[in-house]
């Protein structure tokens, strides 16, 4: 019997791109195609095994195509399925656009027209590389770093012990190597199973049967009595990833089995016991969640016995080079290349850059080096096309002392005389009006691309997006 093969994702408004890039890839890959993002992730969580390749346009509905839909699905995509490989080919071929796709975690970009053959090239690329190796330790918790000590302390403390753990931390921070290696591999519950289930990636009329299982004839479909997560589990670990998207109809059932370990199967009467010990993980506030309504406080509580804060790796200063050095030498390996290194320039660069997309990020960089310059010595110059720049440290931006000092006395004197004039102010609302004034001015000099306004501005793109999100709200 032949292997199976690998199945891509193929996300396009356009159905002559899609029909005619299906067929040129159907020799070496299973292709499932998508016109829009809403109907891409329904299709996802439709779908018995997630793709391991996706192929994404920017510019995908509702007109006008903007690239914010594409950002998005990119986002949506990793939260589902972290380790899915996505690779964006859009018209929108913006140098801005491909560096903000990759730190989401795209591992390429990709302007159009493209050579379908170039698109198999990196497909089988994305393919080969992979973290996972059996031989060293899992790369979300290499390093020593303040940061990375505390958290390995933590697990310590927590890891034998039978009551829940939270993990919190942005996308991308490691939080299921936290749960698999350190929660599980490296306790008593290593022989037992291990399972992971995404709680974002499944229809939620679909998550009970999921976690629960079903008796024959429950629903439509149910031929068979099924068994559920918390059953497969037995005695050994259950992940629960994304918590923070289980629907408020199903966070008592979950409460009971925390509290009592009670549970009965969809369409059965019989309680069932699992002695499943429950890991859940989120990037989301948990307790904003409560305070909003959308999550249960006596469910926060009973899932947050002990709580676990992954940190970004913007906070985990010289890590950033031991999992550079990690990653390089894993994928150098597993490509048969020779290592790329960095000059001593580039490597200050490299400290200096925060990683927006952490952990998962800083792998996909390396992966491109690893396979565009290998061997090489990487420049400053080259490593800035990997980077996202609004997202350099601060002391990489241009100083100019001077004219900030010079911009200081302009602004006291305009200040002065505006007190003078009219007495007082509402200095909140004053600031509020200069910043405002500074940001639409930066945008409409940047003919609306938010990353270069940032960067006029000084600022991370991110901190531009909250000010603009806020203002629209009010």
């Amino acid at each position: 019997m032949s292997a199976a093969k690998p199945l891509l994702l193929i996300v396009d408004d356009d159905p002559l791109i899609s029909e005619s890039l299906s067929f040129a890839f159907a020799q070496e890959l299973d292709v499932v195609t998508s016109h829009s993002r809403p109907h891409a992730l329904t299709l996802l969580r439709q779908l018995r095994q997630a793709p391991q390749l996706a192929l994404i346009d920017l510019g995908l509905p509702p007109f006008p195509h903007r690239p914010d839909e594409g950002f998005a699905l990119i986002s949506d995509l990793l939260a589902l399925s972290p380790e899915m490989k996505i690779i964006v080919l859009s018209g929108q071929n913006d140098e801005d656009h491909a560096r903000h796709a990759r730190t989401l975690g795209a591992v390429d970009f990709v302007g159009k027209p493209c050579d379908p053959g170039r698109l198999a090239t990196l497909f089988r690329q994305a393919l080969s590389f992979t973290d996972k190796t059996s031989d060293q330790p899992p790369a979300g918790l290499i390093g020593d770093s303040p940061p990375s000590q505390r958290l390995r302390l933590q697990l310590g403390q927590y890891a034998n012990l039978a009551f829940p753990v939270l993990i919190e931390g942005e996308s991308g921070s490691g939080k299921e190597v936290v749960a698999s290696h350190y929660l599980h591999q490296l306790t008593e519950r290593r022989e037992k199973p291990f399972l992971a289930l995404n709680c974002a990636a499944i229809s939620p009329t679909l998550l009970e049967p999921t976690l629960f299982g079903y008796a024959k004839g429950a629903f439509t479909g149910a031929n068979t009595a099924k068994a559920g997560y918390f059953e497969d589990a037995d005695s050994g670990t259950l992940f629960l990833d994304e918590i923070g998207e289980l629907p408020l109809d199903l966070q008592p059932k979950l409460l009971r089995v925390l509290e009592n370990g009670e549970y009965q199967r969809v369409g059965e009467t019989q309680t069932r016991i699992s002695r499943a010990r429950i890991i859940a993980a989120t990037n989301r506030d948990l307790r904003q969640e409560t305070r909003a309504g959308r999550f249960r406080a006596d469910l926060f509580h009973r899932l947050s016995v002990f709580t676990v804060a992954v940190p970004p790796l913007r906070e985990m200063g010289n890590d950033r080079l031991l999992l550079l050095e990690h990653f390089r030498k894993t994928f150098a390996k597993q490509a048969r290349l020779q290592p790329f290194s960095l000059t001593s320039a580039a490597e200050a660069l490299w400290l200096n850059y925060a990683f927006p997309g952490n952990v998962r990020e800083l792998r996909n960089i390396v992966i491109r080096l690893t396979a565009r310059h290998s061997g090489q010595a990487i420049s400053p110059e080259l490593l800035l096309i990997e980077f996202d720049a609004s997202d350099l440290s601060d002391n990489q931006a241009t100083n100019t002392p001077g004219l900030v000092a010079a911009d200081l006395d302009q602004t006291k004197l305009a200040a002065r005389r505006h007190l003078q004039n009219f007495g007082q102010l509402n200095l909140d609302a004053t600031l509020e009006l200069w910043e405002r004034g500074y940001i639409e001015a930066a945008i409409e000099l940047s003919a609306g691309n938010v990353s270069q306004a940032a960067r006029r501005l000084g600022i991370n793109r991110t901190t531009l997006y909250n000010r603009l999100e806020g203002w629209s709200r009010r």
